[in-house]
């Protein structure tokens, strides 16, 4: 996997919308951000456009993002918020110049379309903190940002979970959303999970579509081939009135029972405060035991 280049200061930011509008007008606290680390910042044209749900026309976010990819004097992309919109844009893309000059796609939820489509190029990709929750992000998910971004060690101890699978697993670091990774499988931006860590993390849903995106994952081969898999928060979940009859950490665990990996509850990553950032496409060893969860970023 090829790792873009440490940002350096004085390099340059770019913020940009590629699904749901930004239309707050309040980014200063992002860019303060970014200032703070010495870094520059570009607002993209995308931000500010209203069209219904979307931060503008297919067109006008595709041709924003294709600007900033294609600029080598931008250093990473941040995507400014999730929702939906970028699997509309992701098939215009063009990575040819992304690919001569690589660069830090930065964002989680509806970004894992990004993640995914470039680890299937072979890149690594940030998910982490976006503008839109930089205000009310923890200190820790802002710091490991900086650290991703700029190429320190990256690591994570936490304390166990009482649901936790006990084991140790090394393997490249996949993953997001649980309903993107859900809505790719079969086109070209699907990740291949052989030998991989699966990262998942879902928020606002039924918790029977949990259950049903869960049985994808193991009807399509998914959850047989990975090597361990780190759960993040399951936001917001939704139950009918008929309730399901386990919540969403409880789903997860029972499609995968009878895969002997290790696995990590509760991982502070996803819809929450403490989003702390996750360098996709990197080698990660996890080390799952009744006292800890470490997970170390080796490259």
């Amino acid at each position: 996997m090829i790792t873009p280049a440490a940002l350096q200061k004085g390099d340059t930011v770019a913020i940009v919308a590629t699904a749901r509008k930004y239309t707050d007008n309040n980014l200063k606290p992002a860019i303060d951000l970014l200032h703070s680390w010495g870094l520059e910042v570009v607002i993209g044209k995308s931000i500010g456009l209203d069209n219904h749900q979307l931060a503008g026309t297919d067109e006008q976010r595709a041709a924003d993002f294709q600007t900033q990819l294609d600029n080598p004097n931008i250093k990473a992309i941040w995507c400014v918020k999730g929702g939906y919109g970028t699997v509309r844009i992701i098939d215009t893309l063009d990575f040819t110049k992304f690919k001569q000059n690589p660069k830090w796609i930065v964002g989680f939820s509806d970004i894992t379309v990004l993640h995914n489509h470039l680890n299937t190029l072979g890149y690594k990709t940030i998910h982490g903190i976006m503008p839109v929750t930089a205000p009310r992000a923890t200190l820790e998910a802002k710091v490991t940002l900086k650290k991703a971004l700029f190429n320190e060690n990256l690591s994570y101890e936490i304390p166990s979970d009482p649901m936790n699978r006990i084991g140790k697993a090394k393997g490249e670091l996949v993953g997001g959303n649980l309903s993107i990774l859900y809505s790719l499988f079969g086109s070209p931006s699907a990740i291949d999970c052989q030998d991989k860590i699966l990262f998942l993390e879902d928020l606002d849903e039924y918790l029977y579509h949990i259950d049903r995106m869960m049985m994808n994952l193991k009807r399509n081969g998914c959850l047989e081939s990975i090597k361990g898999i780190v759960v993040g928060s399951m936001t917001k979940m939704k139950d009918n009135d008929i309730p399901w009859g386990k919540n969403a950490v409880q789903i997860i665990e029972d499609v995968t029972k009878k895969y002997n990996i290790p696995v990590i509850y509760n991982f502070p990553a996803g819809h929450i405060q403490d989003n702390r950032a996750l360098i996709l496409g990197s080698t990660v060893s996890m080390e799952v035991t009744p006292v800890k969860s470490i997970l170390l970023f080796e490259d």
